[in-house]
């Protein structure tokens, strides 16, 4: 369902990157605190489960995880807000942005900013996201038949092996339901949550214009409104330094 993409394993080592640095603790406590207005228990609430998990995953300390279901009952907080953005990109690549931010006046000009500065152009809503399919997806810490197997029983409807694990993917509304089976089967997860997967994807094979996507994507990614960032970018080939 998803090729390998160059984007992709440089989101995954900048993740890590700016989970050393703390620089993502932000974006996860904005994402939790968006949850909790679904309720503040994650056994009952499967979304404030999945980004607790998130933040544990990037060594967030307790107290800060706390602290951001806390805004819920506090008067004095930011009221943050979900907006998702779509936009093109060199190359013709479609990218889907959904931040969590208490002033969309700012993050919408800004967002907008990333584009212009970096060979791209935002698009009217809709524009993009009919080329992708919102899809629940999970990282899975093991490898071979068995495991995809004990996977696709537990209810997912596919599961690819890449990088020495694999990625499970689910219908939008069995991402918890499945993750839980996973667990209960034994299997280790290292990452739950929901993703816009494309349809087909945009092939770059020009270093040059590989160069700017990636300058473009890695722009968006950086801005501390910005959750997620996705794309139907499939980048092969060594980007121009």
């Amino acid at each position: 369902m998803s090729g390998h993409s160059k984007w992709s394993t440089i989101k995954r080592e900048k993740g890590a990157k700016d989970a050393k640095r703390g620089a993502v603790f932000t974006k996860i406590g904005n994402l939790i605190a968006i949850a909790a207005r679904s309720g503040t228990d994650p056994t009952m609430n499967s979304a404030l489960a999945l980004a607790i998990e998130k933040a544990k995953q990037a060594n967030m300390p307790n107290n800060n995880i706390q602290r951001a279901i806390d805004r819920v009952s506090d008067k004095n907080a930011a009221v943050m807000e979900e907006a998702t953005y779509e936009g093109y990109g060199p190359g013709g690549i479609g990218i889907i942005i959904e931040t969590a931010t208490d002033n969309k006046n700012r993050t919408y000009p800004e967002v907008k900013a990333a584009f212009t500065k970096n060979g791209g152009s935002m698009a009217e809503p809709g524009s993009v996201a009919f080329q992708f399919t919102r899809k629940g997806v999970i990282n899975v810490a093991a490898t071979g038949e068995d495991a995809l197997l004990t996977i696709l029983d537990a209810g997912a409807e596919d599961a690819v092996e890449e990088e020495g694990e694999i990625v499970v993917y689910t219908e939008l509304k069995e991402l918890a339901k499945v993750r839980t089976a996973l667990i209960e089967a034994g299997l280790e997860v290292k990452g739950a949550e929901l993703q816009y997967i494309p349809n087909a994807q945009v092939e770059i094979s020009d270093p040059e214009i590989a160069r700017k996507a990636l300058k473009l994507l890695d722009a968006l990614d950086d801005h501390d409104d910005v959750m997620s960032v996705h794309t139907n970018a499939d980048i092969t080939v060594e980007p121009n330094e």
